[in-house]
């Protein structure tokens, strides 16, 4: 596969993005991949790839970019009290939808300048804080992102006037919302009023709870990871993308 490392521009910088295409073939279909909390890792970058084999064009930016390039942590970014877990916690909590879509603009519009990446429609799936912002691209640009996934995504449903529940109904692509059945971020009492919500926006797609595992259960290096459902999740987001991308 071919990879690269380039910035793209934003009106508040430039945002660092690892971009992976297979060698052979192509144009092929863009997908972007949105981080969780802990940010722009290896085990990111081997995800991404893991896409890449099997016929994506992979985006994966750092949305951390507003707070400076050396927004990477250590492996103890998640251990409580930890230097880096604070230093992380405190750009997490400044992020908001809004200027996360105008980097997804961004990125839109860096797609339509190469000849190495095809043109149409895109996919979006975030995990953990980035869950959120999937499917909040999938309400923005409903006429580019035919595809959306979330994988246990944080506070689907919530007060604030930005949650994404609240824009569902414009959701024109298929959406895949995978849920963990232990999780402090998404209890299962809200995600079974999200199935409600769900539904009655008519939504197209799935919610799906995954038995017996714990949020964070697709990263292969996380305390929680559980092969099984990482593989099942690996199944339900290629299938998503060969449906709405191919």
């Amino acid at each position: 596969m071919i990879e690269e490392t380039l910035d793209i521009a934003t009106k508040d910088g430039a945002m660092e993005t690892f971009v992976c295409r297979p060698e052979r073939g192509g144009p092929y279909p863009p997908v972007l991949l949105l981080m969780d909390a802990p940010g722009i890792r290896e085990e990111l970058r081997d995800m991404a790839r893991r896409l890449c084999t099997v016929g994506f064009a992979v985006l994966l930016p750092n949305l951390y970019y507003r707070a400076g390039r050396d927004t990477k942590f250590a492996p103890d970014v998640l251990d409580e009290g930890s230097r880096d877990r604070e230093r992380m916690r405190a750009i997490r909590t400044k992020m908001t939808i809004p200027p996360v879509m105008e980097d997804v603009a961004a990125m839109l519009a860096h797609i339509d300048r190469r000849h190495d990446i095809k043109r149409g429609p895109v996919g979006a799936h975030g995990y953990c804080m980035s869950g959120p912002y999937a499917l909040a691209a999938a309400a923005r640009y409903p006429e580019r992102v035919a595809a959306a996934a979330s994988f246990y995504g944080t506070w689907l449903v919530s007060d604030a006037v930005e949650s994404p529940h609240l824009s569902l109904a414009k959701i024109k692509g298929e959406v895949h919302i995978a849920c963990a059945e232990y999780d402090d971020l998404a209890p299962l009492p809200m995600v079974r009023e999200l199935q409600g919500l769900f539904q009655k926006a008519g939504t197209s797609g799935e919610i799906e709870i995954y038995p017996g595992v714990y949020h964070g259960f697709a990263f292969p290096q996380r305390w929680c990871y559980q092969k099984q459902a990482a593989e099942r999740h690996w199944e339900r987001l290629i299938a998503l993308y060969r449906r709405r991308l191919s």
